[in-house]
């Protein structure tokens, strides 16, 4: 095989992946009643994104619903509050740009922006270091903060993502969810791996 032909392999594999995983986050949200179930599937997502991501060969749907039950309480304390803080926060958005409160629209905007770049680094953090779910916050805010680069970085991923999405709906429904959460773990793995190696070259100073 060719360069071009390993590289068209390779994406249209990680497609797939990307697929099934979308597949799999919608089907257990939805075994879980949607509002029990978004936490411990978005988790369980993560995790096998994860491990794709570090190369490792294992069962997929298998090892989402072992994480699923493992983690269904857990992941319904990591996530839920964020679900609901963003949806607060885009309906307020919405509400001050009807009533043309400009101020406090770009408030809601910034706090919107703010959340999602915390929870974009929490929850890959969470399945990378296995930490308490409230432990996880104040640490990936610190993260997002000390890292303004891969913030941005982040943010423009999801924002690419959002926008193919709205401009073909049939990809919401059958890769957004899962590609942006295998690209957003592979990045952040990037992201901590960088991160340690610069704390080890300065401990050996």
């Amino acid at each position: 095989m060719t360069g071009w032909s390993i590289r068209i392999y390779v994406f249209c594999d990680e497609l797939l992946w990307a697929a099934r995983l979308n597949l799999l986050w919608i089907a257990f949200t939805l075994l879980g009643g949607v509002i029990l179930g978004i936490g411990p599937a978005t988790v369980a997502a993560y995790a096998v994104a994860r491990r794709h991501a570090m190369g490792e060969s294992f069962h997929t749907r298998r090892e989402f619903a072992a994480v699923y039950r493992r983690e269904f309480a857990r992941g319904s304390l990591l996530v839920l509050p964020l679900v609901a803080a963003g949806v607060i926060l885009a309906a307020d958005y919405l509400y001050f740009t009807a009533t043309e409160a400009a101020a406090l629209r770009l408030t809601t905007y910034t706090a919107l922006v703010a959340l999602v770049v915390v929870a974009a680094h929490l929850l890959p953090m969470y399945v990378h270091y296995d930490l308490r779910p409230l432990a996880c916050l104040p640490r990936a805010s610190l993260f997002a903060l000390a890292h303004p680069a891969g913030s941005v970085l982040l943010l423009f991923c999801l924002m690419s993502v959002t926008v193919a999405a709205a401009s073909f709906p049939v990809l919401a429904l059958t890769l957004a969810v899962g590609g942006w959460i295998q690209l957003n773990t592979w990045l952040c793995l990037r992201f901590f791996a960088e991160n340690e190696a610069r704390l080890s070259s300065k401990g050996n100073r």
